[in-house]
């Protein structure tokens, strides 16, 4: 929790506003099990909120934030919020001297990518992954030698240097459509061994002759859900719901009534009448569910990711002030433009945009 030490320039009037204007938003979570969004909370973390909404404009600066991070960033200093194709496209978007990229460290690199002239930092360094960084570079050249007749896909949680040795980029909400759309048989996707084994399931759903291969990452959150909780809570909750991401074990996401990204999880809850909706992802999702949606109802089962978590308020604010070096995602230009092939060729197939060369490219 972000907690204001310091004499605060702004007045009592205006933490009082925004601690009311923050209230409105976070006063339906109940999914935080760790703390109570009540006026008090909010009048501890508004100076903060101030500064940095003020520091935004002083610096030209954006910031992204990933649905997975602390509500009071989603809704209190973040531009735009969502999943990691979302966030991709606002990355490309972006015409700012700074991007904030209020995730992981992954996500920041994709942002470097496609924003190549925008300064790019990132809160935490340390906020890493566990699909990104359960391969290299080199660990994909090796299996890319093994397979050369193999059309290679990367699933965004992958680093830059990984992305460079793929034909296109993926995300979870565009990976069965651009799989489906390559006219090679053979597919060396990686690093999701859990999603490689989701897109089997769908190709055969589709009548669509594919060979996986796949490399042995996982999601430390989505690889980790008991399916005995969905059947004990269909049978205490009768209508239950239960709403899953594709980095998900296939029995679980074999017993989901919804398996998709983080944002089509999302769009599913707030369309869908039910009285519960149980959801197997990030408990920060269920949060901006709860904010946006609060008459949904939910019945836990959700996981916290602790490198999304290391995101803070008084983070953001210190990198927006003076960045440290390590701080700053730098990319090789080389490495970047190799990069960027694979995610345009994500955006032309996903959607329709003839490949165009990025500014400063």
């Amino acid at each position: 929790m972000a907690i204001a030490t310091e004499i605060s320039p702004f007045s009592q009037q205006e933490i009082e506003n925004e601690a009311e204007r923050l209230l409105n938003r976070l006063m339906h979570i109940e999914c935080d099990s760790r703390r109570s969004w009540n006026i008090d909370t909010c009048r501890e973390i508004a100076p903060l909120t101030l500064e940095i909404n003020q520091l935004k404009a002083e610096k030209d600066a954006v910031i992204l934030a990933h649905s997975y991070v602390e509500p009071e960033i989603v809704y209190g200093v973040a531009d735009f919020s969502g999943d990691s194709y979302m966030l991709s496209m606002k990355a490309k978007q972006a015409n700012a001297k700074r991007i904030v990229f209020s995730g992981v460290v992954f996500m920041a690199e994709t942002a470097k990518i496609l924003s190549p002239e925008a300064e790019v930092v990132v809160p935490d360094r340390n906020s890493g992954c566990s699909l990104a960084d359960s391969l290299t570079g080199s660990d994909l050249r090796k299996m890319k030698s093994m397979y050369p007749d193999a059309a290679v896909v990367c699933y965004i949680n992958s680093t830059a240097e990984v992305k460079a040795e793929c034909d296109v980029c993926v995300t979870s909400s565009n990976v069965y459509k651009i799989v489906a759309s390559l006219p090679q048989k053979r597919i060396l996707f990686v690093p999701d061994r859990l999603m490689a084994e989701n897109i089997r399931i769908e190709m055969k759903k589709l009548g669509i002759e594919k060979e996986i291969i796949s490399s042995d990452g996982t999601c430390i959150v989505h690889d980790q859900f008991d399916p005995n909780l969905i059947s004990e809570a269909r049978e205490n909750f009768p209508g239950l719901k239960v709403v899953s991401h594709p980095e998900c074990t296939l029995n679980i996401t074999g017993k989901s009534d919804y398996v998709g990204s983080t944002g089509g999880m999302m769009q599913y809850v707030k369309n869908t009448d039910a009285p519960y909706f149980m959801m197997l992802t990030e408990c920060g999702l269920v949060e901006r569910i709860e904010v946006e949606s609060p008459e949904k109802r939910f019945i836990s089962g959700c996981k916290l990711c602790p490198f999304m978590k290391m995101n803070s308020l008084e983070k953001i604010r210190d990198v927006l002030v003076d960045p440290r070096q390590e701080q700053i995602v730098e990319l090789e230009e080389d490495l970047r433009l190799r990069a960027l092939r694979s995610i345009d060729r994500m955006f032309e197939i996903a959607e329709g945009e003839p490949h165009q060369p990025n500014k400063g490219c």
